[in-house]
């Protein structure tokens, strides 16, 4: 690798620091703002060349950042951020950006750069829309606990079991606001109700898009077979997130990336139960779908 180098992603800029190895020189600067065409102008200085290779973050932004490096030819290599950090040592001065991405290519030009997957364009689809169904799912449950509170706060009946899941549970509750509900109160149920409706038809179409892509891609069909109470979806988000069977070497370290490590502190004999980890990435955690 005549030229090896780093960047440091921001929503600003981007920081880089490269360092050809054939003269020995180091540049450094920014690109600004951080976008597609800002750097993909940059990286034209590199056109011809299929020696370079630059060490980015796994942080936001690093799948645009990584698609136009491999657009331009050049090597990308996703580093782990925790273990990025780890690799840095204790702190003896302050971190900068400019810090940051020598760090990174150092790193990468010594051989100890802790790298993740990046994963092909059609995995990386499927994350974002399991990202966007597991979104809208939170926000469906939020708005539901908003009509519960503003039920209770007012003093109106509770609701029964799934009242929001049918058109008599939502006409019933409709018609319980009317009843027992300040103006204010029935405002804010009607409101939560739109907003439901609204959600409920885009996850739909969702789930619809989710269901297609689990039923082509050959390592959600497998687990959806093989494994008891796994659905399509859930199989998806797994496959996605977990990768081929070759990323990882044990067993061990899936559970753990998947942040399903139960771990227990104690001292001597006496310890509180044990716990999540929450370590990994967190669509595949647990509560990440």
């Amino acid at each position: 690798m005549p030229i090896v180098g780093g960047l440091d992603i921001h929503r600003k800029q981007i920081t880089f620091d490269y360092l050809d190895t054939a003269t020995g020189q180091v540049r450094r600067g920014q690109i600004a703002p951080a976008d597609r065409v800002h750097l993909r102008a940059w990286l034209a200085r590199f056109a011809g060349r299929d020696d370079v290779a630059f060490a980015l973050e796994g942080c936001a932004g690093w799948r645009y950042v990584a698609e136009e490096l491999a657009a331009a030819g050049i090597t990308a290599h996703l580093a782990e951020p925790a273990d990025t950090a780890f690799a840095r040592g204790r702190k003896r001065h302050a971190k900068t950006d400019k810090t940051d991405s020598r760090h990174l290519r150092q790193l990468l030009a010594e051989g100890r750069l802790p790298e993740c997957w990046i994963p092909p364009a059609r995995i990386l689809e499927c994350r974002a829309l399991l990202e966007l169904y597991n979104d809208l799912r939170r926000e469906r449950t939020a708005w539901a606990q908003r009509i519960h509170a503003v039920l209770f706060h007012q003093g109106a009946p509770a609701l029964g079991e799934g009242a929001l899941r049918t058109e008599q549970g939502a006409a019933g509750l409709r018609a319980a606001a009317a009843a027992h509900l300040s103006p204010a109160g029935q405002l804010q149920v009607a409101t939560a109700l739109e907003v439901i409706d609204a959600l409920e038809a885009r996850l739909h179409v969702v789930r619809h898009q989710l269901l297609d892509a689990a039923r082509h891609l050959a390592g959600a069909k497998a687990l959806a077979a093989r494994l008891y109470g796994v659905g399509p979806v859930t199989a998806l988000a797994i496959t996605c997130w977990l990768g081929g069977a070759g990323r990882f070497s044990s067993s061990r370290q899936a559970v753990r990336f998947a942040g399903l490590d139960i771990t227990v502190s104690s001292s001597d004999r006496k310890g509180p139960p044990g716990k999540l980890s929450r370590q990994g990435t967190a669509g595949a955690a647990p509560g990440g779908l």
